[in-house]
């Protein structure tokens, strides 16, 4: 065992849950599945929200943000709400609200009112994932906590990656509204065998908040809240060239700093920063923030290619992703198995090696890709999460003290989050920067000196001349067929740099792996 959990007093060390520890995983990650299934089902839905509420696609778009925005909130206070409310009784009030909030997303009879109700999901959805992890490290010894967070990374990696599939599938056959009427029965279920099963341990229960730290939460709202809403809405707006874009990223330094400053200094701060004193810890939430960042930019990429440039429906763009779920499922046991043999810090490395060379095959897309390259492109790159979630989950909470898991499982949590939206608004931003600058190159070569150029265009006309087209006709359709091309070429160059780029992340994250302490698992899958 560890040196911090050696030195837990006999009362806390006797204590066990009264339930199987196994069925309070799974029950409690049924619960965070629902949540983090919500931040990417939305997303294919979006055009057909914004028809049926007669709503531009642009309007549509503060339905995820509002969600985005409470969610990144919450995350980071969730650990003094748990004590404020006590745990469990703070987990049901979550699953209860989210189920509620649920319903009245998809009964909402307009725009407003969906914003606002999503604004309430994602307040409540927040406290879901760090609860979850929070539960799981105190109802599982140490030499078991590699094991159930295997069971955690069902939630948290295969969620988004299930979400643009059954979102799309859903949407297609039958109405938006269901993508929110689905949580209703999960919640339901979740709500009964939660109040049934779990029991808040004695350090817990004799814990209580310290009052509210109206400053630290107000800093935390302005900072992290505008940072939201400007990395989601930024890429629409035109970034800095917009003034409503400048605020929020002014609102966003000035909340973001003065919070970091205040926690330091409060007495009784709404989240400790002295979590970040460990080193495990502090490494944990780098790599993990990467890693969510990747998980999150490449879940939409993919997809999104599909659909742009090859013209994919939304179901079939999501069953690309699919496969890289059942990956890994598969994969998740043979981590547990290799942490008990190599030090985890190695298994890391790996994670990330493979998720660099994944990203690196995957910028070498081509016009006409088929399907199954593309579905092998995903499976390569979630192979490498699943190298990842376990072995970071397991070896952050490693050393850190017992009374600091609450503020430290809601950081981790805010950490891959955050990431997650800043990965995916900065992935979008430079496909459209690159689609442009690769589209002034193409031009560049689209001139009458250009042999090439004009012998396709001569090739197009042709073939439009023997299809019928009249000489002159034939030859602005064939002029405009080969912009078309070169459009289309410019797109996939640009989704290839994004990926190339993705890489390059993964490859510098590598190093920081040998920060964290040196160690293997044992037992089944604790570090030491």
């Amino acid at each position: 065992m560890s040196s911090v959990d050696a030195a837990i007093p006999a009362v806390g060390a006797a204590w066990r849950p009264s339930a199987n520890p196994w069925l309070i995983a799974v029950v409690v990650t049924l619960a965070a599945f629902m949540e983090v299934l919500d931040t990417t089902i939305v997303n294919v839905a979006l055009p057909h929200i914004a028809g049926s509420l007669s709503s531009s696609s642009d309007e549509a778009t503060w339905a995820l943000t509002s969600y985005l925005v409470a969610n990144g909130i919450v995350l980071t206070v969730s650990g003094w709400l748990s004590d404020l409310f006590g745990r469990k009784r703070y987990f049901l009030i979550c699953i209860g609200m989210f189920t509620v909030t649920s319903f009245l997303c998809g009964i909402a009879a307009s725009l407003p009112q969906l914003i606002l109700f999503r604004l309430a999901q994602g307040f409540f959805g927040g406290g879901l994932q760090p609860t979850q992890q929070s539960i799981i490290l105190d109802v599982f010894p140490p030499e078991k906590r590699g094991a159930a967070f295997g069971v955690t990374a069902i939630a948290i990696v295969v969620a988004p990656v299930l979400g643009p599939t059954l979102g799309g599938y859903i949407t297609d056959q039958m109405s938006w509204r269901w993508v929110f009427f689905l949580n209703i029965p999960v919640g339901l279920v979740a709500v009964f065998l939660i109040s049934v099963l779990l029991d808040d341990p004695p350090w817990i229960t004799s814990r209580k908040a310290s009052g509210v730290d109206h400053i630290g939460l107000a800093l935390i709202i302005v900072g992290l809240g505008c940072l939201q809403i400007m990395m989601d809405r930024g890429e629409d707006a035109g970034w800095f060239d917009s003034d409503f874009i400048r605020i929020m990223a002014l609102l966003a330094f000035i909340g973001i700093l003065g919070a970091i400053g205040w926690l330091l200094v409060a007495p009784h701060p709404v989240v400790r920063l002295s979590v970040f004193k460990d080193r495990n810890f502090s490494a944990g939430c780098l790599m993990m923030g990467a890693m969510g960042g990747i998980l999150y930019a490449s879940a939409v990429l993919i997809p999104q290619f599909a659909q742009l440039s090859l013209a994919y429906t939304a179901t079939w763009a999501g069953l690309i992703l699919s496969p890289g779920g059942v990956a890994v499922i598969v994969l998740i046991p043979v981590v547990n198995r290799l942490m008990k043999t190599m030090q985890t810090r190695y298994v890391i490395a790996l994670g990330f090696t493979i998720m660099a060379f994944a990203l690196l095959y995957s910028s070498g897309l081509a016009p006409g890709i088929d399907f199954r390259t593309l579905v092998i492109m995903r499976v390569f790159q979630t192979s490498g999460l699943a190298f990842l979630f376990v072995p970071i989950s397991t070896v952050t909470y490693q050393t850190l003290p017992r009374d600091l898991r609450g503020d430290g499982a809601a950081l981790f949590s805010m950490f891959r989050n955050v990431f997650g939206s800043v990965g995916i608004s900065l992935a979008t931003a430079q496909i459209t920067r690159h689609a442009q600058i690769h589209q002034t190159y193409l031009a560049r070569w689209a001139s009458p000196f250009h042999q090439p150029f004009q012998e396709l265009i001569a090739e197009y006309r042709r073939s439009l001349e023997a299809m019928g087209h009249a000489g002159a006709a034939a030859q602005d359709l064939a002029v405009g067929q080969v912009f078309q091309q070169f459009r289309a070429q410019a797109m996939i160059m640009a989704y290839s740099d994004v990926f190339y780029y993705c890489a390059l992340i993964a490859f510098l994250v590598i190093p920081f792996c040998f920060l964290l302490s040196p160690g293997k698992a044992t037992g089944s899958g604790a570090t030491h």
